[in-house]
């Protein structure tokens, strides 16, 4: 079980912003269980908070921009990323501007940061969202997709395609998090000298230099012009006939830029507020169609709020029938707990098999059999039982008692042939043999019931 995690203490950083050029300062600092990220602007009345979640991108023409009413604040993407890859869950972030400086234009530095001053776990279990299913996004207009396929962790694929003879095709793949420090942080944001003048009319990139990007000259100037844009941008000249790359650092990688692009799919999905366990694939990703997707994963995720555990009926179970009947005094007709296949301090996921053979079927109901509720109630808190009695020191020598049911919620029907999975989890740690749990209960990847309970723990005489 992954616990969430924080920093251990709180970083600065300074630098000009990409776009509006000012100097700036932004500072990270470790945050609470279920906090999340957020951005509090420390320059405006009242110090807001905006919550870096996808529904509150504005804009994202030249980056991620997020808002809260009149507070804003853009390139925040590489620092998420960082924080992201670093498995950090809870951070607050506060900036006295519109922007987060853009640094040397990768995610290098935020990771060195981050190592440096180190980071903390807390009590709380990570929430992760596993992908099940194949989830995909089109944009038909660009040709840009993104595609999320089952995986064991999160991974990613990024593909982009330039009619540029200095980029073209590329593509970069990250397999393990563990990586992203030395295989993706450093790769830099990209821009194309044609790009700049139109961007310097739009009032954006007044930070931009040399030395926070990749610049790639690739349609010849005349000399005047080129010498023009030079002195905007407060560098040097340079020959207009000699095309290539012309910033200060040369390529870190050959493919550079779709490696800076797959830190930018990284730090937009940062804002759906949940680690993921998927592999993304990404053709001709963008700030636009990261947001677009991450949108959609936040409503598949309000959709499975509450995910079934995995299930395989190959492994080996934790506890079986036997272990089960050591533990509980129920036996026939009211053992309803199969085996136990995870377990751990506070949580436990059990397993009953439906068969049309069960007693309770004769009667409820003979033309239309369906499992009573106060069963499925029953059999949650059977399970329920075996995670409390896995506390004690001498389990054979206890029982469990029921004290009280709360929230109870049936959603769908229980028939014969279902196979249920049972999942509970403490609410509270026991104190003076009382228990409180919360379950529910899935038939394949639906919830059709779920409930609060308390129990007492009672030594058998």
């Amino acid at each position: 079980m992954f616990k969430q995690k924080t920093l251990k203490g709180s970083f600065s950083l300074f630098g000009k912003g990409l776009h509006t050029g000012l100097n700036l300062t932004v500072t990270f600092n470790p945050a609470p269980e279920n906090f999340g990220y957020k951005v509090q602007r420390i320059d405006l009345p009242g110090e807001p908070l905006i919550e870096a979640i996808a529904e509150n991108v504005v804009d994202t023409s030249r980056g991620t921009v997020i808002a809260k009413g009149e507070a804003r604040c853009s390139t925040i993407e590489h620092a998420m990323a960082a924080l992201y890859a670093s498995g950090i869950d809870n951070c607050l972030i506060s900036v006295n501007g519109p922007e987060f400086p853009i640094l040397d234009g990768s995610a290098e530095i935020y990771m060195a940061n981050i190592q440096k001053v180190g980071i903390e776990e807390q009590n709380a279990e990570k929430d992760f969202f596993v992908i099940k299913r194949k989830i995909e996004f089109r944009d038909d207009k660009t040709g840009s997709s993104i595609i999320i396929l089952p995986d064991e962790q999160f991974s990613l694929t990024a593909m982009i395609s330039f009619d540029s003879e200095f980029i073209g095709s590329q593509f970069a793949t990250l397999d393990n998090m563990e990586d992203f420090g030395k295989e993706i942080a450093p790769a830099r944001t990209f821009v194309f000298v044609r790009e700049i003048e139109p961007l310097l009319k739009m009032g954006l990139i007044k930070g931009g230099d040399l030395d926070n990007a990749v610049v790639i000259y690739e349609t010849p100037m005349e000399q005047g012009a080129l010498d023009l844009l030079a002195d905007n941008l407060h560098v040097d000249h340079r020959d207009a006939t000699k095309l290539g790359y012309i910033q200060r650092r040369p390529l870190e990688w050959r493919n550079e830029p779709a490696r800076h692009k797959l830190l930018d799919i990284i730090g937009d999905m940062a804002l759906i507020g949940r680690p993921l366990k998927g592999r993304i694939i990404a053709t001709k990703p963008g700030h636009t169609i990261n947001n677009k997707f991450a949108r959609q994963m936040r409503r598949e995720i309000r959709k499975h709020e509450v995910q079934a555990p995995k299930y395989d009926p190959n492994q080996a179970p934790l506890m079986d029938i036997n272990r089960v009947r050591a533990l509980l005094p129920h036996r026939y007709p009211m053992q309803l707990v199969d085996k136990v296949i995870e377990m751990g301090s506070d949580y436990i996921v059990a397993v009953k098999n439906v068969t049309s053979n069960e007693p309770f079927f004769q009667g409820h109901f003979p033309k239309e059999p369906v499992m009573p509720g106060v069963l499925q109630i029953e059999a949650l808190a059977q399970a329920g039982g075996l995670l409390t009695l896995n506390t004690m020191k001498d389990p054979e020598k206890c029982s469990t008692y029921f004290l009280k049911i709360d929230g109870v919620k049936f959603r769908q029907k229980v028939v014969p042939g279902d196979t249920l999975l049972f999942k509970v989890r403490m609410t509270a740690p026991i104190r003076h043999g009382i228990a409180s749990m919360h379950g529910f209960v899935f038939v394949g990847e639906t919830a059709v019931m779920e409930a609060s309970f308390t129990a007492q723990l009672v030594e058998n005489k």
